[in-house]
């Protein structure tokens, strides 16, 4: 085996290693009653909760299959799911055929961007607007 091989092989057991036990921190550990767990910056500063604020915590419950708990805790986490699966799907394809780049472009073409860009910056928004919190949940 050469050694570009074997440095592969080190780097991907490694990322693999540090993700599985992440995967376990967030899974046995709520980040509500534990310290460690970095805090978000921008709350921590002003006040107001950014588009990520609780999704550590929505990890939390994702790992322990309360998807309810984890949509209170942040929405958009929890509905981007499936959207950043289809783009790791698509990004693994070797030889994608015209209707798959075609969806390609649709869900991750600039305009698609923008409109998620747009849709971050409404929740980010909406979030921090005592109207807008009773309206949903993952905007408390």
């Amino acid at each position: 085996m050469s050694l570009a091989a074997k440095h592969k092989i080190l780097k991907w057991g490694a990322v693999f290693g540090g993700l599985t036990l992440l995967v376990f921190i967030y899974k046995v550990y709520n980040p509500v009653e534990n310290n460690f767990f970095p805090k978000c910056p921008f709350r921590e500063l002003t006040g107001y909760k950014c588009p990520g604020c609780g999704s550590q915590r929505a990890v939390h419950h994702l790992l322990n299959f309360d998807i309810r708990d984890a949509m209170r805790e942040n929405i958009m986490l929890v509905l981007s799911i499936p959207y950043l699966i289809t783009g790791f799907i698509f990004d693994m394809l070797k030889n994608p055929g015209p209707k798959i780049l075609l969806w390609r472009r649709r869900l991750f073409g600039t305009k698609a961007i923008l409109f998620i860009l747009a849709i971050i910056i409404l929740f980010w928004i909406c979030r921090n607007i005592p109207y807008c919190l009773s309206l949903a949940p993952g905007f408390n």
